[in-house]
């Protein structure tokens, strides 16, 4: 908060990072969109201007992309902090895009740079995929002739000439395709896959009601990764994407497929294609094509929906708003802080951390995967995409099997895997979104390696009460776009209860466990592995799949659940800010969920772009309150604003409680704004899970069968009994900067704060100085992104 020591919380290395306000002044910087717009690309616009004028600099919008840089005039104006005020929620560009031919030509590209001197503007920000990004750095690389040349046409004066030398550009990628090889995330992209999944879940409604079949194109006409996603996180039974072409007959294997699911009692069926499916010769693979061939084979009541660009439009979800944030933020540190000798480069997202890459490296290698599929070399195009995409097609393919296969134990051992194993999964704690798509994958994939899963319900007391039952292959279908916890959950612990939970594990010839789950699940599992030397039969490989809406679990940087949510708390807080549109000035006091972790609450604050978020982390006074509401009035009176928003995590302070803040507010505000109080309550704790939390799941549930497999190897004793005693075999299974983290419990032990139950690193406070940044506080802000360069991609990049 403000009045705090601003290194207070920074290491000394981190502390050199650190940017204070006013540190670029008399920079000018420009921002600009172009190529296809893309959900989040105001997020970013907003970031770019308001740390833009916080470090200093001179920002200006540029209109209509190239065009507007070529045109000049109007289309280059300055921009303040209330021009991006109002706009984080909005779809689309505000400042518009287009293409330019001109700027394709020198001519075209000499009046840019014209117009751009004359405006003082010599570093560049452009949002865009990567043509647009190749279009910059072709600009930059010819910028010195540029300038000589309209020097001496005495278009500008020597001094200009000199001040203005060389161009700086930093790009952003801004594509609902996620075809840009660099980053694990496009600006748009998460966007995009919440407008397909929910149609795609509201369509399977009406398709079981009649027993038709549903053909949903999307869009990629180069990239089948929202084809592919879709298909993994919605249940699909068929996908066709331009990346990996199916079989010569694949008419006949998705009518064999469709028939006997039908034949199994299924009543709907989905199959997916992506706009720009091929077959092995390079033909379009049409989704009238498909819709002949089922009709015509099965004659099935099949219907085409073609989302086109319903999937570009709408609100951004809460992923896009703080990526577009972030990566903002960071483009402005980058672009100010680049020299003649800096290469171009491109601010993306690696796991979870902003990075810095080579920006024509990452170009060249986006390109490289249209050359391999030009070439008809589809194995090399899936494997320029990154492993990640690959896996996800695996993992597609795997989960959504009729029947699992039949494999002997002769070709188990040829394949070492070794079949036999009884594996359990349970849940401890409050529901979440994504716990059903966990079961779900663990179920599978351990079926499918030939091991048996038993289901415990309702917990540890349902484990005691022997509520425990096989799972099959199909006991899972249709589990992985629902919300809740379909095994049940309860929060209570075993403690003072091990020999009942030890003798229903060795009733049940329990082998491995997994625990889905928040901070209790974490408690269960430690307590287990600290009872073994007591309970031989806790001696076996248990992990933790941490799911919790509040993300307060250690050992991790994210919780299933908590993306869910976190959309929840804001589309809420649009749709309440929305309610006010024809109010003046007033300002909503907002109460969320987490206990005493302020995630929901900050990460909301940052999509939301509230004025402030009181959190338990980072302790507040009444001073601080004061401060804000003066902050608050005055934003109102010079700069237009006519709403504020003020988020409070629900534990943030035993006496600062909401109902006070919103009265302080209301009485402080009298005059100026009015002030209105909502407590979100349970509803952030449902809704359908987010693609993100679909996708988070499944994976993460493959890692822990992976990971319990090698553990079991290595604990089989030669009685065929199992002994995993080590702390190694009681993990929590998280994802950390950009791997899996496979983290003994007890050694997380030490890093957790028990009575408040909280890590006592994380993350994301480092987030907190970029919301007051953006809402005009003051405020000290810690740069995240690194150069690096562009590697081998690696299995363990977990966003997409």
């Amino acid at each position: 908060m403000e009045g705090q020591k601003p290194s207070a919380n920074y290491s000394e290395a981190e502390a050199q990072n650190l940017i204070h306000g006013g540190h670029y002044k008399d920079k000018g910087i420009a921002v600009f969109t172009s190529g296809g717009d893309a959900q989040g690309m105001n997020a970013a616009v907003r970031a770019v201007v308001r740390m833009g004028i916080y470090v200093g600099a001179k920002v200006y919008f540029i209109k209509e992309g190239y065009q507007g840089m070529v045109d000049g005039g109007d289309n280059i104006v300055e921009a303040n902090w209330s021009s991006v005020s109002g706009i984080i929620h909005k779809g689309g560009t505000i400042i518009g895009s287009s293409r330019c031919k001109e700027f394709r030509e020198r001519p075209g590209r000499l009046r840019a740079a014209k117009n751009l001197i004359l405006k003082g503007i010599s570093n560049l920000v452009v949002i865009g995929g990567d043509g647009s990004l190749t279009g910059a750095n072709l600009f930059r690389q010819d910028w010195p002739e540029l300038v000589t040349e309209l020097a001496a046409k005495g278009d500008i004066t020597l001094e200009q000439a000199k001040k203005f030398a060389h161009l700086n550009i930093v790009g952003m990628v801004g594509s609902i395709d996620n075809d840009f090889c660099g980053t694990d995330m496009t600006i748009g992209t998460d966007s995009a896959l919440h407008r397909i999944i929910e149609a795609v879940d509201a369509i399977a409604a009406t398709a079981y009601s009649h027993q038709r079949t549903f053909i949903m194109e999307v869009m990629g006409r180069h990239c089948g990764y929202l084809a592919v996603v879709t298909a993994l996180t919605t249940e699909a039974d068929y996908v066709f994407y331009p990346e990996n072409p199916p079989p010569v007959d694949w008419p006949d294997k998705i009518c064999k497929k469709l028939s006997q699911e039908r034949e199994s009692g299924q009543r709907l069926n989905i199959i997916i294609v992506s706009e720009g499916a091929i077959d092995r010769e390079g033909n379009p693979i049409t989704a009238e094509m498909i819709r002949k061939v089922v009709v015509d084979n099965l004659q099935q009541d099949t219907r085409i929906t073609v989302l086109g660009h319903v999937q570009r439009g709408g609100s951004p979800s809460a992923f896009d708003r703080v990526l577009g944030c972030r990566m903002g933020a960071e483009a402005v540190m980058a672009v100010l802080e680049a020299t003649p000798e800096t290469e171009a480069c491109v601010v993306s997202l690696d796991g979870n951390q902003a990075v810095r890459l080579p920006l024509m490296a990452c170009v060249e290698k986006t390109q490289a995967v249209a050359k391999a599929m030009a070439d008809k070399q589809w194995e090399l195009a899936v494997q320029l995409r990154g492993r990640s995409f690959a896996r996800n097609v695996e993992t597609y393919k795997m989960l959504t099997r009729l029947k699992p296969p039949k494999m002997s134990p002769e070709i188990a051992l040829a394949h070492g895997v070794r079949i036999g194993y009884t594996l359990g999964v349970m849940h401890v704690g409050a529901p979440a979104c994504g716990m059903n798509a966990a079961v779900r994958s663990f179920v599978r994939n351990c079926i499918y390696r030939g091991d048996t899963v038993v289901g415990i319900h309702d917990g540890v007391e349902g484990l005691i009460e022997g509520n425990v039952h096989p799972l099959g292959w199909g006991d899972v279908t249709g589990w992985v776009g629902q919300g809740g916890a379909f095994l049940g959950t309860k929060r209570t612990l075993p403690d003072g209860k091990y020999p009942e939970v030890a003798a229903s594990l060795r009733k049940h010839k329990i082998q491995a466990l997994l625990i889905i789950g928040g901070f209790e699940a974490y408690q269960t599992v430690l307590h287990l592995a600290e009872n073994r030397d007591k309970y031989p039969e806790f001696c076996i490989p248990m992990a933790i799949v941490p799911s919790t809406i509040s993300n307060n679990v250690p050992g991790t940087d994210f919780t299933l659940g908590a993306d869910t949510a976190l959309n929840e708390i804001t589309e809420i807080c649009d749709r309440i800010r929305q309610s006010a549109q024809g109010t003046k000035r007033r300002v909503f006091i907002i109460e969320t969920m987490g206990g005493y972790c302020g995630y929901l609450a900050t990460l909301a604050g940052v999509a939301g772009g509230a004025d402030a978020a009181y959190i338990y982390e980072e302790p507040f006074n009444v001073k601080n309150l004061q401060m804000d509401v003066e902050h608050v009035a005055s934003k109102m009176a010079m700069e237009g604003v006519e709403r504020g928003l003020i988020l409070r995590n629900e534990n943030a302070n035993e006496n600062y409680t909401t109902d006070f803040i919103y009265k302080l507010f209301s009485e402080e505000g009298k005059g100026v704004f009015s002030a209105r109080m909502n407590v979100l309550g349970h509803m952030q704790q449902g809704g359908s899970p987010t693609p993100f939390d679909r996708n988070m799941g499944t994976k993460l549930a493959a890692k822990a069968v992976e990971w319990m497999v090698e553990q079991l190897t290595q604990a089989t004793q030669p009685d065929g009994s199992i002994c995993a005693n080590k702390p190694e075999s009681a993990v929590m299974l998280g994802i950390v900067k950009r791997y899996y983290a496979y983290t003994p419990v007890q050694e997380l032990k030490a890093e957790t704060d028990f009575k408040h139950r909280l890590p006592k690193t994380q993350w994301w406070l480092k987030m907190r100085p970029l919301l007051r940044i953006l809402a005009k506080h003051e405020s000290t802000y810690q740069e995240e992104g690194a150069y690096v360069a562009v590697e081998e991609d690696v299995d363990n990049h977990i966003i997409n």
